[in-house]
C-alpha cells in the first residue's frame, strides 16, 4: 500500500505545478527543439504517469481532476503549438474559414431513430437522422423507421445514396461545385500545415504504439518513467463467453469486494472492455489474477486478466484521450481533417503494416472495447468524412480484408465493435464498390474468404454441418457476416459495364459457383426403414446458409440481366458447373426403357425411397433463374447461336428438381416418418416464403424448361417413374388394383394426388416473368389474391407471405389497393385487407404456393397465358392416367381412388378445355389453332384395357350417386365440350355462346324456384306441429301466462309505491328497501343458500391491493408500517387500499377446501418445477374457480340487519344528539356486546379484515392491532372514491351504470365495513370514534388532532358513520338514533368540507358563466361572499380576495360534487336505499335531496352568523361540554372556526405542506407524443444515472409519472425488501405501490409489472398506418399514437385491473412466468 501513498503525495505535488506551468512557454520550447518527437515524448513521460491512474478511486471528482490536468498540462501545449496562438482565440476564426459541407455526417447514438425512404433510397442502409429527415422531401414518402445500434452515419448529402432528394434543406450545397472540390489544406497558413503534419504524426504514432503495445511491464523507447515504482494494476478484460453472474461471483472471491462493487466492476468491464480491479504491488495483483483465472477456467476458457504496470496503463488511457482530442480538433477545420487523413494513410518505411491506420486495423482484435470504439470514432470523423481519402482508405481496407475477417473469426467480441463493421460505410457506395471489385477483386476475395472458413467437408467436397462442435458453430455464426458484405457490394447493379468490370464480376461468379458446388447435394437423406432414426441430424445450418444466400443469388441474377455478354457467359459457366455436378451421380449405370400408351423412353433406374437424395440444389436452381433471364431479356431468341443449346440435356435438367419434389410428395404420403422431425422441417422451409423463391419455385421453373424441350409423353413417363407409379398405370388391367390387397394403397393414392398436382403446377403456373407473358407486379398481385382468398389478412401478414427483394421490398403497396379494401381496426385487433369481389374469379384451388390446409372446397378456373407447355394436357400418357383414375372412380368403394385424386383429374381436363377455348376465341381460322384437346379427349384411349374415351367415361360418371360432390364439375366439363364443338361448327360463335348461357340461366332459375317451394312446404309443416303442441298442453300455457301477469302487476304496484314517497338514503326519513329473500348459488357445489346472519357463510372472491391511482402527491414517502396511523387519510390520497371482485360466490367451507387444495398442489409443483406461477399462494393468492380471475381474499356476504325497521320521524336536535353521544362515551368501558353473526360468518369477517390489514400495511397478521377495523373502513372508502372518480370522468350516472361485479362488490364491501367492528374490541372502535369526532368537535382530552386541511372528508365520513354504530350495541330502541347520528355527522362533515374548499380555493379557479349571472337568486350571490369573508378574516394575508359571489358559488358547487356523489354511493349501499330516477343526471340539488341536505348548502352557514365572533375568541377553552351548551343555537360555526384556527391551517396555507385543491383533478397517464420517433429521439439522449454518462441499453418510460428509467441492467439495480431488483421494479414500489405501467421505448412495448415476480407485455398504443403494432420495431413502419388504445390502457389502470390482466396473461402464456421480472 506504499505505492498508493506515494501516488497521493505525487498528486498533491502536481497540483502545485498548475500555477507555475505555462502551455505557451512549453509550446515555444518544443518549436525550437531539433527533435520535436523526443521533446513531446519526454513531456508525456514526465506528466502522464503523474496525472492518470493513481489508484482505484474512480469518483466523479477524481475524473474531473484528471480531465483538467490533461487539458492544462498535456493538450494545451499541443494546441498552442498547432495554432501558434491562444487556442481560445485561434480556433474560432479557423472554424469560420470552413465551407459548409453538403454531408451531414451525424454519427448515430445507440437507440437513436433513423429513417430510410423506401422510394428514394439506393438501398436499405441509406438512412437519415431525424433533423435531416424532417427537413427533407422524404418525410412525405413511404419510409421505414428503425433504431440505430450506434456508430452509423447520416447519409444526407451523399448523392449516391439517394435516387432523388439527396439533400435536406439544411445541407443543400450553396455555390459552385468547384468550390467544394478545392483542397481545404490550401485555406490554412503554410506554417500551420507544417506544424499540423508534425503534431498529428507524433500524437497518432504515440497512440498507435500504446494501443498496440503488448508489454505489461515496459514502455516504448522515449516514454520510460524517470522512477519506476512498484505499482501495478490487475486489469480484467471483457469477453462474450462469461456471464455477468460468473464475473461478479469471481470478483467477490478474487478481490474481496462487496456485491455492489463487483457489479460496478462487471458493468464497467462490459461497457469499456476492461477495468482495473486491484491496485498495489506486483505480488498483490498477481494473487488476484491467479484466483480469477482459476475460478473461470473450469468450464470454458478463463477470463483474460493481466497484471500491468501503472505507467503502462496511464499511457494507454492517455492514448485514448489523445485520439479523442484529434477528433475534436479536426472538427474545427476541413484542412486539419485532410492533414490527419494524409498522416493516417502515409506509408511507414520498413514496416509491414505500411501505415498507421493499417497498424490499428490489423491489431483491432487485440484491443479492448473502449480502444476500438475510440479509434473507430476517429476514422468516421476523419477518413470517412473526406470523400477523396475515403476511397484510399477503402482500398487499404479491401487489401486487408481477408486478414481482418480472419482476426474477427478468432475474436469473440460483437461485430459492432470490430473494424470489419466499417464495411457497411464503404461497400454500400456503388461507385466505390465497383471500383474495389475492379482494382482489388473484392467480390472474389469475399467469396473465397467465406469458403475458406467453412472447412468441414464430406468426401465429395460438400459442406458438412452435422458434426460441428460448439466452437465451429460459433465461427459459422460469425462467418455469415461476409455474406452481408457481399450483399453490400452487389446491392446496386451497374448502369454501365466496362471490360474490366465484366472480367472481375465473372471471376467472382466463378468463385460463387464454387461455393454453390460445395452446397449442391449437402445434407443428403436416406429413407429410414424398420427402425426410427436414433438422433436427429443437423439441418438448420444448411438452411441458414441457404436463406442468407437467397438475396445474393437474386442480386447476381439482376447484375447478369443488365448486360447481355455477362448473362451469356454466366449461363455457360453455370451449365458447365451443373454438368460437373451431374457427372458425379452414381445412377448412370442402370439404364431402363419405359413404355406406356404407345410411347417409350430411355432413362435410368432411380428410386427416391431407396437412394440418397438432397433438398439442396443451388447450382441447378441458379441455372433455372438464368434460363428465365434469357427468355425475359429475349437473348435466347436474338442470339441463339451464342448459347450452348446443344449441350442441354432435358433429361438431366429435370432429374434433380424432380427428385426433390418426389421427396416432398413421399414425405406428405407418410413414407418418411421414421426419419424424424428434421426432414419435416426441411420440407417446411423448402416451401416457406423465406426459401421458396430460390428453391421450390426454381424447381418448378426447371421442370417447365425441361418439359418444354421434351416430348410430353416422355416427360410424363419419367415423372411416373420417379414417383414410383409407373407400374400402376402400365398394368394390362387397370382394375387389378381393386382385387389386390395392397398395404401401401393409401400412400400410392397420395403419391398419385401429388403427381397430378405437380402436372397442374407445371402446366398452369406461368405467372413468372420470362415464363409467361406477365409483368413483375402481376406475380405480386396474384400472390395477394390467393392469400386473401383464404381469409382477410393484416398488412404484416401479407408482407410475411410475400418474398422480399434485396431492398426488403415486396411490391405490396403498389398493387394492394387495386385488389383489396382496407378495414380499419377498433380499440382492439388490427386493420385487415379484404379481397374485392371482382377478383374472386382469379382464384385457383391448386395455386402452387398453397399448403393443403389453404385449399378451399370450390374449384374456380383462371385464364392462363403461354403456349409452350400446354401440349402436356393433350399427350397420350396423361390421357391414359386420366382414363385410369376415371375407371377407378366407377367403383364406389375399394380405396383405390380418392376424392382429391378425381378432383385433380377433372381440374386438368378443365384446364385443357379452357386452353382450347381460349385459342379458338383468339384465332381467325381453325388452322391457327394448334391445341386440339377435344379430338383426343373424345377418341379412344391408347392405354391398355381402356374402355372408351375419357369423354365417354365422364358421361358415364355424370349421374353416379357416389360422385354427387363432383357432379357440378362434370356437368360443367360436358357443357364446355358442347360449347367447343359449337364454336368449331359455328356459323356465328357469339350466338352459340349466348344460347348456352341462356339455357344455363334458365336451369338455375328452375332450381331456385323448386328450392323456394320446398322451403315453404317445410315451414307450413312446422307451423302445424306447433299449433298441435299448444292445443295438447293448453293448461300448462294458461298457468304460465297467469304467473307472468301477476308478477308484472306486482312490479308495477311496487314501482308506483316508490315514486309516491320521497326517496332519501340517510336520516330518520330515509326509505329502506323492503326485506326480501336473498338466494345465491355456490359456484363450487352448486347448492343454493340464503344469506342469513346465523346461517352458513357465503363469500365473494376478491382482490385487495395497495393503490396510488388517486394520489396527488407521489413524492410522499411510504409510511413505516410499525408507526403508521391510518385513522386520518390525507386529502392527497397518496396511498389507498382498493378492493375488486369478479362477483362469483362460494360457501366459505367450499372456498377453504378449494384453497387448501391449491396450496397442496403448489407445494408439490414447486418441489418439481421450482418456478413462479401467476399467483402467489404464500400471500394468499388464488384464481377464481370459475373465471380464473386473480384473487387474494374473500368478502363475506351479509344480510341487511336492522335496516328494515318502520320509518321514524323522530329527529333529535344536534344538542340532544351530542348530549346522548357524551353519555354513551362516558359508559363505553363497561360495554359488552353479543355478535349478531354465526361463527362461520365471524370467521370470514376476520379473514377479510386480516387481508386488508396485511395488504394495507404490508405486515404479518395481528388480530389485536387496533388498526384492523380502520383498514377495513379504508378500503371501503377508497374503493367508492375510485369508482366515483371513474364514473364522473366518463360522464356516467351514479347509479345504473355499474357492471354487476362492481355493484356486488360495493354492496358486499359496504355491508362488511358496517359489521367489521363486531370482530374488534369495542374499546378500540370507541377510541377511534372519539378521535374521529375530535376533528369535528373540539375535545381537550384528545391530543394531536389533525387540522382540517390534513383530512380527507369522505374517509372521515365513512370512518365516523361506521364507528358510530358501535355506540349503540347496548341500545335496543331501533334505528332512529343511529339514523339521526348519521345525518348529523353528514351535515357536520359537509360544512367542514365547504370550509376546506374555501380555504384551498384560488381566484383562478372561478369560471365565467356569462348570462347565467343574472338568473341567479340574490342569496346565491350573497351567501358565498359572506362565508368567504368570515373565513378570510382569520387568514387575510393568505387567502385571495374574491369579489363575485356567483363565481365563488359555481366553484364551490363543482368542488363539493365528488364528495356528495361518493356519500350518495356509500349511504345507498349502507342503507339499501333505492335511488330516485332524477338522480341519474349530474345535478347538485338531486344529490342533496337524496342525502337529506338543503339544496343550497350555504344555508347551514346563514342561520347562526351572530355568534361567529364570540366563538372565535373562546377557541382555546372549549371542550365537548361547553360546545354542547353553545351548539344548541350555532352548532356549525363553533366547529367551523375551531377548524380555521388550528395552527396547521396557517402552516399549510403558507407553504408548509401539500395543499390539495378541490375538486381533485383526475389522474391520467402522461401525455405521449403523436409521432413515435420523437419518443425514440428523447430516449436516445437518456443516459444511465449510475454509469457515468453511458447510454442506457433499455430506456423505459413510466407511463404514470413520466420518469425515464434504465431498465434490465445491473448498473441501476436497487435493494427492495432485502432483494436486488431492477430499476422498473424498484420504481413500482415508490410510484405505484407495487403496480407499474412502462413503455420500453426501443422495443415499442408496453410492460405491466405487479410486485417482483409478475408481469406481462401489452400491445402498445402506437400503430402504423395499417392499424398494427410493431413490437420490437421489426417492420419499421412509421408509428403514431392511437388515443383510443392509450385511453384503454389508462382506463385499465384507473380500474385497478393491471394485476388481473397480468394474471390472465401468465395463465394463457406460461413463458411469461419464466421471465425474471424483478430484474427489469
Amino acid at each position: 500500500m506504499a505505492a498508493a501513498e506515494s501516488d497521493r503525495n505525487a498528486s498533491s505535488a502536481l497540483c502545485t505545478e498548475f500555477v507555475n506551468f505555462s502551455a505557451r512557454d512549453t509550446a515555444s520550447r518544443w518549436l525550437a527543439a531539433n527533435n520535436l518527437q523526443q521533446e513531446v515524448y519526454h513531456h508525456l513521460a514526465e506528466y502522464v504517469p503523474r496525472i492518470l491512474c493513481l489508484g482505484l478511486s474512480g469518483g466523479s471528482r477524481e475524473e474531473q481532476r484528471e480531465e483538467l490536468a490533461c487539458q492544462l498540462l498535456l493538450f494545451a501545449p499541443l494546441e498552442w503549438l498547432l495554432l501558434g496562438e491562444d487556442p481560445s482565440t485561434g480556433l474560432v476564426p479557423l472554424q469560420k474559414k470552413n465551407l459548409s459541407s453538403p454531408l451531414c455526417g451525424h454519427v448515430f447514438k445507440v437507440g437513436e431513430p433513423t429513417y430510410s425512404c423506401r422510394e428514394c433510397a439506393a438501398d436499405p442502409t441509406c438512412v437519415l437522422c431525424m433533423q435531416c429527415f424532417l427537413s427533407s422531401m422524404h418525410k412525405d414518402h413511404r419510409y421505414r423507421m428503425t433504431t440505430s445500434g450506434g456508430g452509423g452515419f447520416c447519409d444526407c448529402g451523399d448523392a449516391e445514396a439517394w435516387k432523388m432528394g439527396p439533400y435536406c434543406q439544411n445541407h443543400t450545397p450553396v455555390g459552385s461545385s468547384k468550390a467544394t472540390e478545392e483542397d481545404p489544406v490550401a485555406q490554412l497558413h503554410p506554417d500551420m500545415v507544417a506544424r499540423g503534419y508534425s503534431i498529428f504524426s507524433i500524437i497518432l504514432k504515440y497512440a498507435v504504439d500504446m494501443l498496440t503495445w503488448d508489454q505489461e511491464n515496459q514502455l516504448p523507447a522515449g516514454l520510460e518513467p524517470l522512477e519506476k515504482a512498484d505499482s501495478y494494476y490487475c486489469m480484467l478484460f471483457n469477453d462474450e463467453v462469461h456471464t455477468y453472474e460468473q464475473v461478479i461471483y469471481t470478483l467477490q472471491k478474487a478481490v474481496n469486494c462487496s456485491q455492489k462493487e463487483a457489479v460496478a466492476f462487471a458493468t464497467t468491464v462490459d461497457r469499456d472492455g476492461r477495468k482495473c480491479v486491484r491496485y498495489g504491488d506486483f505480488q498483490f495483483c498477481d494473487q488476484a489474477k491467479s484466483v480469477i483465472v482459476r475460478n473461470t477456467s473450469r468450464q470454458s476458457k478463463p477470463l483474460r486478466v493481466h497484471v500491468m504496470h501503472s505507467s503502462v496503463v496511464a499511457h494507454q488511457c492517455f492514448a485514448l484521450k489523445a485520439l479523442s482530442w484529434l477528433g475534436q480538433i479536426i472538427q474545427y477545420s476541413d484542412g486539419l481533417r485532410r492533414i490527419l487523413c494524409q498522416v493516417c494513410l502515409q506509408r511507414i518505411p520498413g514496416r509491414e503494416d505500411s501505415s498507421l491506420i493499417d497498424c490499428l486495423m490489423l491489431n483491432d482484435s487485440k484491443m479492448w472495447k473502449g480502444a476500438r470504439n475510440t479509434y473507430h470514432q476517429l476514422l468516421m470523423n476523419s477518413l470517412l468524412m473526406d470523400l477523396k481519402y475515403k476511397k484510399i482508405f477503402a482500398i487499404q481496407f479491401a487489401k486487408n480484408y481477408r486478414r481482418l475477417q480472419t482476426d474477427y473469426m478468432e475474436d469473440d467480441h460483437d461485430r459492432l465493435v470490430s473494424v470489419t463493421s466499417l464495411s457497411v460505410q464503404l461497400f454500400t457506395v456503388p461507385t466505390m464498390a465497383r471500383m474495389l471489385m475492379v482494382e482489388e477483386n473484392l467480390m472474389t476475395t469475399i467469396i473465397r474468404t467465406f469458403v475458406d472458413h467453412l472447412r468441414h467437408r464430406d468426401p465429395q467436397g460438400r459442406f458438412q454441418f452435422d458434426r460441428y462442435t460448439a466452437q465451429q458453430a460459433f465461427k459459422f455464426g460469425r462467418v455469415q457476416s461476409l455474406i452481408g458484405d457481399l450483399k453490400y457490394v452487389l446491392i446496386s447493379p451497374p448502369p454501365e459495364w466496362s471490360d474490366q468490370l465484366r472480367n472481375k464480376f465473372l471471376e467472382g461468379f466463378d468463385a460463387f459457383l464454387d461455393l454453390l458446388k460445395c452446397m449442391q447435394g449437402m445434407d443428403p437423406v436416406m429413407r429410414q426403414v424398420g427402425q426410427h432414426i436414433e438422433m436427429e441430424p443437423e439441418w438448420e445450418a444448411a438452411f441458414t446458409l441457404q436463406m442468407k444466400l437467397t438475396h445474393i443469388i437474386y442480386m447476381i441474377q439482376e447484375w447478369c440481366s443488365t448486360d447481355e455478354l455477362v448473362l451469356i457467359q454466366a449461363y455457360k459457366k453455370c451449365l458447365s458447373a451443373l454438368s460437373h455436378c451431374l457427372g458425379g451421380l452414381p445412377d448412370g449405370d442402370q439404364p431402363i426403357s419405359l413404355s406406356l400408351a404407345g410411347h417409350s423412353v430411355d432413362t435410368f433406374r432411380y428410386q427416391v425411397s431407396q437412394e440418397k437424395v438432397s433438398i439442396h440444389l443451388p447450382v441447378c436452381r441458379l441455372l433455372a433463374g438464368l434460363h428465365v433471364l434469357l427468355s425475359r431479356t429475349e437473348v435466347a431468341s436474338r442470339v441463339p447461336e451464342q448459347l450452348p443449346l446443344s449441350e442441354l440435356c432435358p433429361h438431366l435438367l429435370i432429374e434433380l428438381p424432380l427428385r426433390c419434389l418426389v421427396l416432398c410428395a413421399q414425405v406428405h404420403a407418410g413414407m418418411w416418418r421414421r426419419n424424424g422431425f428434421s426432414l419435416i422441417n426441411q420440407i417446411y422451409y423448402y416451401h416457406n416464403v423465406k426459401c421458396r423463391v430460390e428453391m421450390f419455385d426454381k424447381d418448378i421453373v426447371m421442370l417447365q424448361a425441361g418439359a418444354s424441350m421434351m416430348d410430353p409423353n416422355h416427360f410424363l413417363m419419367i415423372v411416373l417413374s420417379r414417383f414410383e407409379l409407373f407400374h400402376i398405370f402400365s398394368s394390362t388391367d387397370i382394375r387389378k388394383r381393386y382385387r389386390e390387397a395392397n398395404k401401401d394403397l393409401v400412400q400410392q393414392n397420395t403419391l398419385i394426388e401429388e403427381m397430378l398436382h405437380l402436372i397442374i403446377m407445371i402446366v398452369g403456373e406461368r405467372y413468372v416473368v420470362g415464363v409467361g407473358q406477365v409483368e413483375p407486379l402481376d406475380e405480386v398481385r396474384r400472390e395477394i389474391i390467393h392469400q386473401l382468398s383464404i381469409r382477410p389478412m393484416a398488412h404484416s401478414e401479407l408482407v410475411k407471405a410475400l418474398p422480399e427483394n434485396g431492398n426488403k421490398e415486396t411490391g405490396l403497396e403498389r398493387v394492394i389497393d387495386s385488389v383489396a379494401s382496407f378495414k380499419k381496426p377498433g380499440v382492439t385487433g388490427r386493420g385487415l385487407y379484404e379481397l374485392r369481389p371482382e377478383w374472386n374469379k382469379h382464384f385457383n384451388l391448386y395455386y402452387h404456393h398453397y399448403s393443403r390446409a389453404d385449399q378451399s372446397k370450390e374449384v374456380k378456373k383462371t385464364k392462363r397465358r403461354g403456349y409452350s407447355l400446354v401440349n402436356l394436357l393433350q399427350c397420350d400418357v396423361l390421357l391414359a392416367v386420366q382414363g385410369a383414375v376415371l375407371q377407378w372412380a366407377v367403383e364406389p368403394s375399394g380405396g383405390s381412388w380418392t376424392e382429391s385424386m378425381l378432383q385433380r383429374v377433372l381440374h386438368l381436363v378443365g384446364m385443357a378445355l379452357l386452353e382450347e377455348q381460349h385459342q379458338l376465341e383468339n384465332s381467325s381460322t381453325d388452322d391457327d389453332v394448334t391445341f386440339n384437346y377435344l379430338f383426343v379427349f373424345s377418341g379412344p384411349g391408347e392405354a391398355p384395357s381402356t374402355s372408351g374415351s375419357v369423354l365417354a367415361l365422364l358421361e358415364s360418371l355424370q349421374n353416379t350417386p357416389h360422385l354427387e360432390a363432383h357432379k357440378d364439375m362434370i356437368t360443367w366439363i360436358l357443357k364446355m365440350v358442347g360449347s367447343i364443338k359449337t364454336i368449331r361448327e359455328r356459323t356465328s360463335s357469339t350466338s352459340s355462346i349466348t344460347i348456352i348461357r341462356d339455357k344455363d340461366k334458365a336451369e338455375r332459375k328452375r332450381k331456385a324456384e323448386m328450392a323456394r317451394l320446398r322451403r315453404e312446404k317445410i315451414m307450413a309443416q312446422m307451423s302445424e306441429m306447433q299449433k298441435h303442441f299448444i292445443s295438447e298442453n293448453k293448461e300448462l300455457f294458461q298457468q304460465s301466462m297467469e304467473e307472468l301477469e301477476a308478477s308484472s302487476s306486482a312490479a308495477d304496484s311496487h314501482s308506483s309505491e316508490l315514486t309516491c314517497t320521497s326517496q332519501v338514503c340517510v336520516g330518520p326519513w330515509r326509505m329502506g328497501r323492503s326485506e326480501r329473500r336473498q338466494l345465491v348459488v355456490c359456484i363450487l357445489c352448486q347448492e343454493e343458500q340464503d344469506v342469513r346472519g346465523h346461517g352458513r357463510a357465503m363469500v365473494l372472491a376478491a382482490f385487495i391491493q395497495r393503490s396510488t391511482v388517486l394520489s396527488k402527491n407521489r413524492s410522499r414517502n411510504l409510511p413505516v408500517p410499525e408507526h403508521y396511523n391510518p385513522l386520518f387519510m390525507h386529502p392527497d390520497l397518496s396511498l389507498g387500499i382498493h378492493t375488486a371482485s369478479c362477483g362469483h360466490i362460494m360457501h366459505a367451507t367450499c372456498w377453504q377446501r378449494y384453497f387448501e387444495a391449491v396450496q397442496l398442489k403448489e407445494q408439490r409443483r414447486q418441489q418439481r418445477l421450482r418456478v413462479h406461477t401467476s399467483y402467489d399462494v404464500e400471500n394468499g393468492e388464488f384464481l377464481c374457480p370459475l373465471c380464473e380471475c386473480l384473487s387474494n381474499t374473500v368478502i363475506p356476504l351479509l344480510p341487511h340487519f336492522g335496516f328494515f325497521c318502520p320509518l321514524s320521524v323522530e329527529h333529535p336536535s344536534l344538542e340532544a344528539w351530542l348530549k346522548t353521544t357524551n353519555q354513551q362515551i362516558a359508559v363505553l368501558h363497561s360495554a359488552h356486546r353479543k355478535s349478531p353473526f354465526s361463527n362461520s360468518i365471524s370467521e370470514m369477517i376476520n379473514t377479510f379484515s386480516m387481508s386488508a390489514y396485511k395488504v394495507g400495511l404490508k405486515v404479518d397478521p395481528n388480530e389485536q392491532d387496533p388498526r384492523v377495523p380502520v383498514l377495513s373502513w379504508s378500503t371501503c372508502a377508497y374503493t367508492i372514491q375510485s369508482i366515483e372518480n371513474l364514473l364522473m370522468d366518463e360522464k356516467k350516472p351514479l347509479f345504473g351504470s355499474l357492471p354487476c361485479r362492481q355493484d356486488d362488490c360495493l354492496s358486499s364491501l359496504t355491508r362488511f365495513s358496517a359489521a367489521c367492528w363486531t370482530s374488534a374490541p369495542l374499546t378500540t372502535v370507541h377510541a377511534h370514534f372519539i378521535r374521529l369526532l375530535s376533528v369535528l368537535v373540539p375535545d381537550s382530552q384528545v391530543e394531536d388532532a389533525p387540522c382540517i386541511l390534513s383530512v380527507d372528508m369522505f374517509h372521515l365520513l365513512v370512518y365516523g358513520v361506521l364507528s358510530y354504530s358501535s355506540l349503540h350495541c347496548l341500545e335496543q330502541s331501533g334505528r332512529s338514533s343511529v339514523d339521526s347520528g348519521h345525518l348529523h355527522l353528514l351535515q357536520l362533515i359537509t360544512v367542514a368540507h365547504l370550509v376546506q374548499i374555501l380555504l384551498t380555493s384560488t381566484t383562478g379557479e372561478t369560471h365565467t358563466v356569462g348570462q347565467k349571472v343574472f338568473s341567479q337568486p340574490p342569496i346565491v350571490q350573497v351567501l358565498p361572499l359572506k362565508m368567504m369573508t368570515e373565513v378570510s378574516n382569520l387568514h387575510h394575508s393568505v387567502l385571495p380576495e374574491v369579489s363575485s359571489g356567483w363565481q365563488l358559488w359555481s366553484c364551490v358547487k363543482a368542488a363539493i360534487m365528488p364528495f356528495l356523489r361518493t356519500a350518495a354511493l356509500f349511504f345507498h349501499y349502507l342503507n339499501s336505499a333505492v335511488p330516485p330516477a332524477d338522480l341519474m343526471v349530474l345535478g347538485l340539488s338531486h344529490h342533496c335531496n337524496y342525502l337529506s341536505l338543503p339544496s343550497n348548502l350555504l344555508l347551514l352557514h346563514q342561520d347562526h352568523h351572530t355568534l361567529l365572533e364570540p366563538l372565535i375568541h373562546r377557541y382555546y377553552t372549549w371542550n365537548i361540554n361547553t360546545c354542547t351548551r353553545l351548539i344548541c343555537d350555532t352548532p356549525v360555526f363553533v366547529c367551523e372556526f375551531r377548524w380555521c384556527c388550528h395552527p396547521g391551517v396557517r402552516q399549510n396555507l403558507q407553504g408548509g405542506g401539500v395543499i390539495v385543491r378541490f375538486p381533485r383533478e383526475s389522474n391520467r397517464l402522461i401525455n405521449l407524443p403523436e409521432d413515435y420517433s420523437v419518443l425514440i429521439n428523447q430516449a436516445s439522449s437518456f443516459t444511465c444515472p449510475r454509469s457515468g454518462g453511458d447510454k442506457s441499453r433499455a430506456p423505459t418510460l413510466c407511463l404514470v409519472c413520466g420518469s425515464m428509467l434504465c431498465s434490465q441492467s445491473y448498473c441501476c439495480q436497487m435493494e427492495v425488501e432485502g432483494e436486488d431488483v431492477g430499476a422498473c421494479t424498484a420504481h413500482t414500489f415508490t410510484c405505484g405501490a407495487g403496480i407499474g405501467l412502462f413503455l420500453r421505448v426501443r422495443e415499442s412495448q408496453v410492460l405491466f409489472v405487479a410486485g417482483k415476480t409478475k408481469g406481462c407485455f401489452y400491445p402498445p398504443p402506437y400503430l402504423d398506418d395499417y392499424g398494427e403494432t410493431d413490437q420490437g420495431l421489426k417492420r419499421g413502419n412509421p408509428l403514431h399514437l392511437c388515443l383510443e388504445r392509450y385511453r384503454k390502457i389508462e382506463r385499465l389502470w384507473r380500474q385497478h385491473g393491471i394485476a388481473e390482466v397480468i394474471g390472465h396473461a401468465q395463465e394463457a402464456n406460461q413463458t411469461l412466468v419464466a421471465i425474471d421480472w424483478q430484474h427489469l
